[in-house]
């Protein structure tokens, strides 16, 4: 994309991460699309104009189905070839309301950054118990239409969550060198306890994405909380495991050589360690693992946030990637609210696909949530899949327990 940017003579791209080329109906692909033309456009979010610009998008920033978002978003009246400039006639549909709690962390900055690119948000509310006034104010200067307004502290918690569409929860401390996800809970258990009450209490209908850890004890906590302010949804719940499914899309192609734009890979059971089951079986485009490809690629896609964590010595966990994952799901349920009926996405809700309560597992996103499980995916799993399955049961129940007795004892506020 910068090649061609540099070609076009384009100085400024406010949403150049989509690597959409407008006024095309590209053929999806699994995890994104791949166009090649030639055409005129005077102005789309920054970009300068010129005249017969030739691009090739190799990668989509959000995944299989971004570009719908985008073209309907806007309008392009068909021009002949010799004509050298393009009216751009944009359709408004930045009406959306986002919420990040969170936004002054690892997480929540880039986060921000990252959902105000998307064309569908016309409202970013960023929360804080720190100051994010300073966040809000750089992100505003970026010229993309959402409105951006900080919230600090808990007296402005409410006036955050007023008429939100979606809430994301990255609050919470993140994992350190020797920290298992476990360590993390007393601190990130009590956080999302709080947050929700007030999401309970200010935007019962939002969708809600947890992505605070240990999110198979901190999505069970937020059920347990809703379902005592009597607004509980599980269709609208959602733990966030798309690093997952981004992870094992990025390993199995560098470890095949494919095209990331063309790997799919679903991931199932749960956010952490074992519980991490990439179905490499299911990958598409089908290729064939060996045996110690598969064990090497499972381990390292269940550990690959220590990785992260020993790779940055104890500056950090995975913020960039934990943000980019989380924009695409964020971005994946604002197109399901908006009518697009071809949304899916792995992630850690109510299930009946196994016998726990909880299991991440591809689902199908509409208006009103989860629409349906893609069940098919724990069908025909080779002995290793099933192996590991039942293997990660034990240890997903319970951390689910743990977080349903955490909420169980804590009184919900009024």
């Amino acid at each position: 994309m910068m090649a061609a940017a540099a070609s076009a003579n384009i100085t400024s791209a406010s949403i150049a991460s989509y690597n959409v080329k407008v006024g095309m109906v590209p053929k999806l692909k699994p995890s994104g699309l791949q166009m090649k033309s030639t055409h005129d456009f005077r102005n789309f979010s920054g970009l300068k104009q010129a005249a017969s610009v030739s691009c090739e998008s190799e990668a989509s920033f959000l995944g299989k189905d971004s570009v719908i978002a985008l073209r309907n978003s806007f309008e392009t009246k068909a021009v002949k070839q010799n004509i050298n400039t393009v009216a751009m006639q944009p359709k408004v549909q930045a009406s959306f309301k986002v919420a990040v709690l969170g936004a002054g962390g690892g997480i929540g900055q880039p986060l921000a950054l990252l959902v105000k690119m998307s064309p569908l948000v016309g409202h970013l509310n960023l929360y804080d118990i720190a100051n994010v006034k300073g966040v809000a104010a750089d992100l505003s200067h970026c010229n993309t239409p959402s409105e951006v307004l900080p919230f600090t502290g808990p007296e402005q918690l409410g006036d955050a969550l007023k008429g939100v569409d979606v809430v994301v929860i990255p609050a919470g401390v993140p994992r350190k060198p020797g920290m298992t996800r476990d360590d993390l809970f007393n601190i990130n258990a009590g956080i999302v306890k709080t947050l929700v009450e007030a999401v309970a209490d200010n935007c019962p209908d939002a969708f809600i994405h947890i992505i605070s850890n240990p999110v198979n004890s901190t999505v069970p906590i937020a059920a347990e909380v809703l379902k005592q302010k009597g607004v509980y949804n599980p269709k609208k719940l959602f733990g966030v495991t798309t690093l997952d499914v981004v992870r094992a899309n990025t390993f199995v192609a560098q470890k095949k050589g494919l095209r990331l734009i063309d790997v799919d890979v679903p991931v199932i059971g749960g956010h952490a360690g074992i519980t991490i089951l990439p179905l490499l079986s299911k990958t598409k485009p089908a290729v064939s693992f060996t045996n110690e490809e598969i064990k090497e690629l499972t381990v390292r896609i269940q550990n690959a946030g220590t990785e992260v964590v020993e790779a940055k010595a104890g500056a950090g966990s995975a913020t960039l990637s934990m943000a980019y994952a989380a924009a695409r799901f964020v971005e994946s349920s604002l197109r399901a609210l908006d009518g697009d009926s071809d949304v899916y996405e792995c992630s850690f809700v109510q299930s009946e696909l196994s016998e726990l309560p909880f299991f991440a597992s591809r689902v199908k996103l509409g208006k009103n949530g989860i629409e349906a499980f893609v069940n098919s995916d724990l069908q025909g799993l080779t002995d290793y899949e099933s192996a590991a399955l039942e293997a990660l049961k034990p240890e997903l129940k319970s951390s689910i327990e743990k977080g349903v007795a955490f909420a169980n004892k804590q009184p919900v506020n009024a």
